[in-house]
């Protein structure tokens, strides 16, 4: 039987990228999974039709985490159709790197307002749901470990990520809800492609940095939180788990 077999997951921004094989892992480990999105509907539906393809269940729900009201329908979408809530991944995530004297009000907000906003008002709206045996898996950055120059807003947004988890593990331990953080080095997704981090004297750098010696697959991090998620890790709370090759 697999692991998760029963329960109920939301995974946000799950439309492409590590989000996307975080849903489909989930979903080959038995979970129902509610696929959002902010606005790739197709690259959402995509996932969705690759997960009712093997067996798995799963809808598309739509949905800007950093907007209060959205956070909560999109919560209780997952309700509506799956009946219960088990497991929340907080993936949704925006980057832009420049520096400081690059930085200004709208860059700072747009990070903040999705990076630490969205993934409070989620969370809090899933509380009112996760029983006894739930599991939050916030989506981290290795950022955080290694403090690259050109990113100090991004890098202080998943910085918030890491405090933020332990806090919350201390907050919701007692309801016996377990939260978790995964960070990621980088991982080659469309993203980091379309940003300009593959094939490039960054990447090379990352490389030359980390001990196994490759970058980062979005498979490699969906198995980190699958498994973040089951009772296998029954006993991990407030952790920040550097999913990243051994780069520090």
């Amino acid at each position: 039987m697999s692991k998760l077999t029963g329960k109920v997951a939301i995974v946000t921004g799950a439309s492409k990228g590590i989000g996307a094989a975080i849903a489909k892992t989930l979903a080959a480990s038995g979970a129902a999974v509610v696929v959002n999105y902010a606005s790739s509907k197709s690259g959402a539906d995509t996932v969705v039709e690759a997960i009712q393809g093997t067996g798995g269940r799963a809808i598309a729900v739509k949905g800007d985490v950093s907007k209060a009201t959205e956070a909560k329908a999109l919560v209780d979408a997952a309700i509506a159709a799956f009946g219960r809530l088990d497991i929340l991944v907080n993936n949704s995530g925006v980057y832009e790197f420049g520096p400081l004297e690059a930085i200004n009000e709208a860059q700072f907000h747009k990070m903040f307002d999705i990076n630490v906003l969205g993934l409070l008002l989620v969370t809090q709206a899933a509380a009112a749901h996760l029983g006894e045996g739930g599991s939050i898996i916030n989506i981290g950055s290795g950022v955080t470990a290694i403090t690259p120059p050109q990113t100090a807003v991004y890098t202080a947004s998943k910085g918030a990520v890491d405090v933020i988890t332990g806090v919350l593990a201390k907050e919701l331990g007692p309801r016996k809800i377990r939260v978790n953080s995964v960070n990621p080095s980088l991982t080659e997704t469309e993203g980091t492609h379309s940003a300009g981090m593959i094939a490039s004297d960054f990447e090379a750098g990352i490389i030359a940095q980390t001990p196994l010696g490759r970058l980062g697959q979005p498979q490699d991090i969906a198995d980190v939180v699958a498994f973040m998620a089951s009772e296998d890790a029954r006993w991990l709370t407030g952790e920040r788990i550097l999913a990243g090759g051994g780069l520090r």
